[in-house]
């Protein structure tokens, strides 16, 4: 504990997602399913002063989040541009599946590199609101390849930003920028606040913090 506030490390947060696994029998399709549609209503509450949506998603579990939250957008009538930091053929596992429930609902998914990155950066000043779910807490060494010129695009367009879980490039235990790191004026998070965001330039960093539930009661370790 730290105050008052209930923190967890990015261990603790592996060790939830297995026990929801493992002892609860629910698939991380669910809980990825949780996590998404808790991003897109965080995200319409913040579109009552801001317009036009970018996402921009990873190739894991956090990205994962990102294109359920694309979904659950879309159902709303809001139609977000969505960019993957990567090839398709290099997501994986359940956030495949959601990739897939999108590419199969005819939504333009367009992935980013480093010969398109003035187009990326040309759509998004067009924008109000960019999510990132980029990188989330099991990330290890400092930022690298394309997420980092992207990271330094999104900070730069001074636009609204949400992130999802923990600001990309943040160390979800110390607090510190991995080589860069998303500054977000909102990041929602889920289960509990992760200790990274209370310590070093966390706060900075991820800005307000909303906590949100995964649909099913866990015990924290």
């Amino acid at each position: 504990m730290i105050g008052n506030i209930r923190f967890i490390t990015s261990a603790q947060a592996k060790a939830i997602d297995c026990e929801v696994r493992e002892r609860l029998g629910l698939s991380t399709l669910i809980l990825m399913e949780n996590a998404g549609r808790a991003v897109a209503e965080e995200a319409l509450r913040i579109l009552k002063k801001h317009k036009g949506i970018a996402i921009f998603c990873g190739k894991g579990n956090n990205g994962g989040d990102g294109f359920v939250a694309a979904r659950h957008l879309l159902t709303r009538g809001i139609k977000p541009e969505i960019f993957l930091a990567g090839r398709f053929t290099e997501v994986k596992n359940e956030a495949r599946t959601n990739l897939e429930v999108l590419l199969k609902l005819r939504q333009k998914v367009q992935p980013i590199r480093e010969e398109n990155l003035y187009l990326v950066r040309k759509k998004i000043l067009k924008k109000s609101l960019l999510i990132d779910a980029l990188l989330g807490v099991g990330l290890q060494g400092e930022v690298r390849g394309i997420f980092r010129p992207l990271i330094e695009m999104i900070n730069a367009s001074k636009r609204y930003v949400l992130s999802v879980d923990i600001p990309s490039g943040l160390d979800a235990d110390t607090g510190k920028a991995l080589g860069c790191c998303v500054s977000a004026q909102r990041t929602i998070t889920f289960v509990a606040k992760k200790k990274g965001m209370l310590l070093a330039d966390g706060p900075k960093y991820c800005g307000k913090v909303v906590v949100a539930d995964l649909g099913v009661y866990v015990r924290t370790p």
